[in-house]
């Protein structure tokens, strides 16, 4: 016989439990599932239709010697590598420069953030008119003070990339920049000071005492704009569809036109899991290595 508390201890749990349970259930029907499914898919060959085929390593073997594969990739690592730094520099510096208390803060931290919370569809359409060759905005200002021949940008497979990069960074830095100015706003003011008296001048506070603080924030917020830049697509899709040419044909968009437009649903499944091992790589390294460089003290 259970106890009066041991019953309701019972009922709690199963209370809880209850609540969790949808969530479960969602949790297992929409990621384990599909994930699990994808792996297995990536030994076969499937266009979705037919008979499910067994193909072994043969996908991975393919990657190889896959010139499409071979650019998205390198333009998914051009991405991380220009992406990333500009946005968390961009970032830091507005969230130093919003927590000194300048006038109009809650202005400029609303102007920086509303872009990151503006749909990505809307923002893609908005920066398409804006980089038009012949009427849009940018190019007409850059006509008036005597620039004969601008850049193309989207049109451009030089400019192209560079633009949808420019664009994910105006979109995403206000989310970094708040993740910085909440990690700012927690460093104890005493160390400041203390600096301060020491002679510390404001670069050299902000490199030894500004920096070392924030570095748990710093080492966060790399390894979500890696991930990030790796798996982008619906500005892509919207912005470029992968062109002109495969100047823009990155690894998630690669996947997306493998998938869904050649029907190749295994080829693309093992790119999946060689983007999630690239991911899973890096993100290992940089846990191994934080040791070095984040204080949490």
């Amino acid at each position: 016989m259970l106890s009066k508390s041991n019953k309701s201890v019972t009922r709690s749990r199963m209370v809880g439990y209850a609540f969790l349970l949808p969530n479960m259930i969602g949790f297992l029907l929409f990621i384990c599932f599909p994930v699990a499914a994808s792996f297995l898919m990536s030994f076969t060959d499937w266009n979705g239709f037919g008979d499910i085929e067994f193909s072994g390593l043969s996908n991975y073997v393919r990657l190889w010697s896959d010139e499409t594969f071979k650019i998205s990739l390198l333009n998914s690592l051009i991405m991380t590598v220009v992406y990333v730094p500009l946005t968390l520099l961009l970032a830091i510096l507005a969230a130093v420069a919003l927590n000194k208390g300048i006038r109009f803060t809650k202005i400029f931290r609303t102007a920086i953030f509303m872009p990151h919370i503006t749909a990505t569809i809307a923002v893609a359409v908005v920066w398409q008119l804006l980089y038009n060759p012949t009427m849009g905005p940018i190019n007409m200002f850059l006509r008036s003070v005597g620039l004969e021949h601008p850049p193309s940008w989207l049109a451009s497979t030089d400019w192209a990339l560079f633009s949808v990069i420019i664009v994910s960074i105006w979109h995403s830095v206000g989310y970094y920049m708040v993740l910085y100015l909440a990690g700012l706003q927690g460093i104890p003011k005493d160390l400041y000071e203390a600096a301060e008296i020491d002679g510390a001048g404001a670069t050299s506070r902000f490199v030894n005492v500004t920096l070392p603080m924030l570095s748990p924030v710093i080492f966060f917020t790399v390894i979500i704009g890696i991930i990030n830049s790796f798996k982008v697509f619906d500005m892509i899709f919207v912005l470029t569809k992968g062109g002109p040419g495969r100047s823009t044909h990155v690894l998630v968009y690669d996947i997306y036109y493998t998938a869904f437009q050649r029907y190749e649903y295994g080829y693309a499944s093992a790119m999946a899991y060689v983007l999630f091992a690239i991911i899973a790589v890096i993100t290992y390294i940089q846990f191994k290595g934080q040791s070095r460089w984040v204080n949490y003290s």
